[in-house]
């Protein structure tokens, strides 16, 4: 990535970058991503894209490392309402299917066991921290923090873009959601009581 600061017009043409090659990188993952389709479509050249990310797999960092941040701001853990937390991972992925899948292409080309990232304690920790002090104060059931996020997380992806029964997309009807929801809420209620 570029070390200096970017003109107005050298950050439009990078974020245009991120934009195209996001939805590059989720519609075709890493290997099937095209430089050639993301720089026609960015409206800019090769030496621009590799001047800010250095290569291809630089840029899948760049974007998939954005998204890992962008969810958690976004969508930022309740340990002591988990079942919220994971209500609103449901709706994110509605929102940003992209980020979803960004994560399930860095899964199969990457990183096929263990964990997603090869930094996970840097973006797991506050998370894991938040689920031990709720079982500390026995609102959440003991047990290892990071199974606990795991099984929170993997319920809110029940009907994700890559789920295996079935994917949701934000054009179903609103009811249809809030039943989704409601058995959600009350499905990670029960998984993750103390008692």
């Amino acid at each position: 990535m570029a070390d200096h600061a970017l003109t107005p017009r050298g950050a439009a043409t990078r974020d245009r970058i991120i934009e195209v090659a996001t939805r590059e990188f989720a519609e075709h993952g890493i290997a099937g991503a095209r430089i050639e389709r993301i720089v026609a479509a960015a409206r800019t050249n090769k030496a621009q894209l590799y001047a800010y990310f250095g290569s291809k797999d630089g840029l899948f960092d760049a974007i998939f490392f954005g998204s890992l941040e962008r969810i958690m701001n976004v969508v930022p853990i309740d340990a002591t309402d988990l079942a919220d937390w994971a209500v609103r991972l449901y709706d994110e992925y509605l929102r940003r299917p992209d980020l979803i899948r960004l994560a399930t292409w860095a899964r199969l080309e990457r990183r096929p066991a263990g964990h997603l990232v090869a930094d996970a304690e840097r973006l797991d920790d506050p998370k894991l921290r938040a689920i031990a002090e709720a079982q500390a104060a026995g609102t959440v059931r003991p047990g290892d923090p990071f199974d606990v996020m795991a099984v929170v997380i993997a319920m809110s992806m029940a009907w994700s873009p890559v789920s295996n029964v079935y994917a949701a997309t934000a054009d179903e009807p609103p009811e249809v959601h809030e039943r989704r929801r409601t058995l959600l809420r009350e499905s990670v209620q029960r998984a993750v009581a103390a008692g």
